[in-house]
């Protein structure tokens, strides 16, 4: 190697600060050579969903903020330089558009995460033309997903049950089981929104009979974004529950949704989870056990930069008031950790 040549030539990268030197050297290079006009292959295609997991697991573990314009750059720069490369095949050409496609999801993701939902919409946008491009099955679909779901979180659901339903209709027999459950699910909570319950539960009851019969299929790359599709389906069935008022069935779900990822993994999920549980709970009346959920959803939440986990804890103190006045023990312990969480994430 020519020691001055790349010391020279090296810009300074902000996502060599945050990410495995090994990734960024190998994808550094890669993008290099596609540059000068080198022959793009499976092997960079296979580097950078490696690259784009890095980013995820660093999402889920520590927060959207984390690590989250180190992304941004990587995209913009190497990978961008990758998709405008010659490809040894259209199938290479093709799954390096759909790999771009999920990074743009994730920046979408973590703007998200942030409280842009203007920016996200528009990171979701592109990775829509993305993976349209790609003519990948099934992608397009999963981020007009993505997109219904947004409007749902927003309240604002004048589109959100046609993009699920076309989303749903796009992929329907022409993914694996699991995928598929990942769209009946999110196309149940579309229609309870809309008010529509018979056929929300009809769908909820499709989501979970294709879980079932799922036989260790394989489960493409794009539809991985909130890990296993098992959690995200029962995650998302709480949330269908929850809209249509069946609060005790909810925070059943929301439970198995955060005992269903790998110990150790998807902090911010899995404390997420468990708040929506508790909040299930205290509704109905179980105030000492929705404390202790609520307890163990703080404990999944440190070292997490989230603007959403620290909305949630804010909402557990609202939460929290009413039964403080009545001289609850264990209330008035789980406000005091609260208000030190929110005072040390100023």
């Amino acid at each position: 190697m020519d020691r001055r040549g790349f010391l020279s030539g090296a810009a300074y990268s902000v996502a060599a600060a945050v990410l495995p030197l090994e990734h960024v050297t190998d994808i550094a290079s890669r993008a290099a050579k596609a540059r000068t006009g080198a022959i793009v292959g499976h092997a960079d295609v296979a580097a950078v969903r490696d690259m784009v997991a890095t980013f995820a697991v660093m999402d889920e573990r520590h927060g959207g903020q984390h690590g989250r314009s180190a992304l941004v750059q990587y995209l913009m720069s190497d990978v961008a330089a990758l998709c405008r490369g010659r490809f040894s095949s259209k199938d290479d050409h093709r799954h390096m558009l759909s790999a771009a496609a999920v990074g743009v999801h994730q920046a979408g993701w973590r703007a998200y995460d942030g409280g842009e939902q203007g920016l996200a919409q528009r990171y979701y946008l592109q990775s829509f033309a993305l993976a349209r491009e790609s003519g990948i099955t099934g992608h397009d679909a999963f981020v007009m997903r993505t997109m219904s779901q947004q409007g749902m979180k927003l309240h604002r659901p004048e589109h959100c049950l046609a993009l699920a339903a076309s989303a749903v209709d796009k992929v329907h027999g022409r993914v694996d089981t699991q995928t598929e459950a990942l769209f009946a699910v999110t196309h149940a909570h579309a229609l309870a929104k809309a008010g529509h319950r018979p056929e929300a539960l009809r769908e909820v009851e499709r989501a979970r009979t294709a879980l079932s019969l799922a036989k260790g299929d394989d489960v493409p790359f794009w539809a991985l974004s909130w890990g296993p599709p098992a959690a995200t389906v029962h995650s998302r069935t709480a949330k269908v529950f929850a809209t249509l008022g069946e609060r005790r069935r909810a925070a059943a779900m929301y439970g198995a949704a955060a005992t269903s990822r790998p110990p150790g993994t998807y902090a911010r999920i899995v404390a997420l989870d468990l708040v929506a549980q508790a909040e299930m709970q205290a509704a109905e009346g179980s105030v000492e056990e929705a404390c202790a959920t609520w307890g163990r959803a703080i404990d999944h939440m440190d070292g997490v930069q989230s603007k959403r986990t620290r909305k949630a804890v804010g909402n557990m103190r609202r939460d929290l008031s009413r039964f403080r006045t009545r001289g609850l023990r264990c209330a008035a312990e789980l406000d005091e950790r609260a208000r030190g969480f929110l005072s040390d994430r100023r």
